[in-house]
């Protein structure tokens, strides 16, 4: 079994001090790390928010895996380029050591913002879509409903558990004018954060549940209806499906709620990770 690192190393880049970021001085600590072991890992793996690829945190990556004689390709990538409503960018970098080789070497060292050399490990959906853009995505995503908590027996909505979910009239209020609304028919949601149902501007989508009302462009509504929107937070079971977790999923019962929306904020997205990590591990 070759040597692996999985790096999940979020925020790196967040607040624009690159290297100087404490939040970087771990994942420094181990590119000097790397450089002083007798058996480097093989093959890396590395995941951070975009942005990170114009840092000087990148520029260390880069200059340590080419120092150790690694191949590397790196991604921008979403789940919306999965079929999966959820717009998530991520930056991505694969990396594998002499004599390693990917199967696609004509895309080493480049930064490639589509899943176009996954075609052997990912679905139709997303071959379909390696060239569009995110506005050109939305009609091949699933639509929000197919994520939703269901009842078990007959498809409808556990009206009794979701009204733990309700947006507080006071909240759609006072931020009204700042919250993301979809519909169950909508191709798309915004990125959940691990502040999501602490707050609800900047933190992620809520879903409008009321039968009566139609998807209505955010900018012509009101506050008077945004109230009847019926507008609730998403599950943490639905947050996880967004993610494409499995639906044997779940969180221990000592978890509390807040916990489980921020460990979800901190997530990675499976319909993504998964076809690069099989591309990673397949055989040049």
């Amino acid at each position: 079994m070759h040597g692996f690192f999985l790096l999940h190393v979020s925020h790196t880049h967040g607040l624009q001090k690159h290297s100087a970021d404490a939040r970087a001085f771990s994942f420094i600590k181990i590119l000097n790390l790397m450089q002083n072991m007798s058996h480097p890992p093989q093959m890396l793996f590395v995941e951070n928010v975009v942005g990170f690829e114009v840092s000087d945190t990148h520029d260390q990556l880069l200059e340590v895996l080419s120092t150790l004689n690694f191949n590397l390709q790196e991604f921008i990538l979403s789940p919306l380029q999965f079929g999966v409503p959820y717009s998530r960018p991520r930056y991505f970098c694969l990396a594998k050591r002499e004599p390693m080789r990917f199967q696609n070497v004509s895309f080493n060292n480049k930064l490639l913002r589509t899943p176009m050399c996954l075609s052997q490990t990912v679905n139709s959906t997303s071959q379909d879509s390696d060239n569009r853009t995110e506005e050109e995505l939305d009609p091949v995503c699933k639509p929000v409903k197919d994520f939703l908590v269901k009842e078990s027996d007959g498809g409808i909505y556990d009206e009794t558990i979701l009204q733990d979910y309700i947006v507080p009239l006071n909240l759609i209020e006072r931020w009204g004018n700042a919250m993301d609304i979809v519909y169950p028919e909508s191709k798309r949601c915004c990125c959940f954060t691990k502040s999501y149902y602490r707050y609800v501007k900047g933190t992620g989508s809520l879903l409008a549940t009321s039968e009566n009302v139609k998807s209505v462009p955010e900018e012509k509504l009101g506050i008077s209806s945004l109230k009847e929107l019926g507008l609730r937070f998403f599950t943490p079971r639905e947050v996880a499906n967004f993610h494409s977790f499995p639906s044997s999923f779940c969180f221990p019962d000592h978890i509390s709620l807040r916990q489980q929306y921020a460990m979800l904020g901190n997530s990675l997205s499976a319909a993504v990770v998964g076809p690069l990590l099989r591309y990673l591990f397949a055989e040049a």
